[in-house]
C-alpha cells in the first residue's frame, strides 16, 4: 500500500517525482483514519523509505477535542529534505510535530507544481484524500512512533 500511495502521489501532484528523488527520506502513511464524536482520534501505520527502500515502520496518532462528528481517511507523505532533520526524527523516542520539529504543510493552487515552488523547509508534509490534496489541515500535535517489525 506504500507503493500504491506513492504512485498516486506522483500522479496527482505535478513535479513530485523529482522532489521525491532529491529527498533524504520519505515517510508514507497510506491510510490514516480519523474518527470523532466530540473527542476525536486518528491513527495510521506507514513506512520510512530511504533510497526507495523501506528501512523502518512507524505509527502516527493524534487526539482532538471540539465539535466533530464522523470519520475520514487520508494519506500522509512526509518528505525529509535535510539529512539532519531525518536523523533527528529517526533517533527520537516518539517524535511530535510542532514540538520536536516543525513540518511545513504544502498546498498547491491550480496550475502549481512542486517544480515551481521553492521548498526550503527540512520536513515537508502532503496530506491527500480520495479527492486529491486536502486543504486547511494541520499535523501539529501528531505523534510519530517507531514500530518494532
Amino acid at each position: 500500500s506504500v507503493d500504491a500511495t506513492l504512485d498516486r502521489f506522483n500522479t496527482e501532484i505535478p513535479g513530485s517525482k523529482n522532489f521525491i528523488k532529491s529527498a533524504k527520506g520519505v515517510l508514507v502513511f497510506p491510510q490514516v483514519i480519523k474518527a470523532g464524536f466530540g473527542i476525536g482520534a486518528e491513527y495510521g501505520e506507514g513506512a520510512l523509505r530511504i533510497g526507495n527502500k523501506t528501512v523502518e515502520y512507524y505509527s502516527t496518532m493524534a487526539a482532538s477535542i471540539g465539535f466533530q462528528l464522523g470519520a475520514q481517511t487520508k494519506s500522509i507523505v512526509l518528505v525529509f529534505t535535510k539529512e539532519k532533520a531525518l536523523q533527528e526524527f529517526r533517533n527520537s523516542d516518539g517524535w511530535k510535530a510542532g514540538v520536536d520539529g516543525s513540518v511545513a504543510l504544502i498546498t498547491l493552487g491550480m496550475g502549481d507544481s512542486l517544480d515551481t515552488i521553492n521548498v526550503k523547509d527540512p520536513i515537508v508534509a502532503f496530506v491527500f484524500g480520495q479527492k486529491g490534496l486536502m486543504y486547511n489541515l494541520t499535523l501539529e500535535g501528531s505523534k510519530f512512533n517507531k514500530l518494532d517489525r
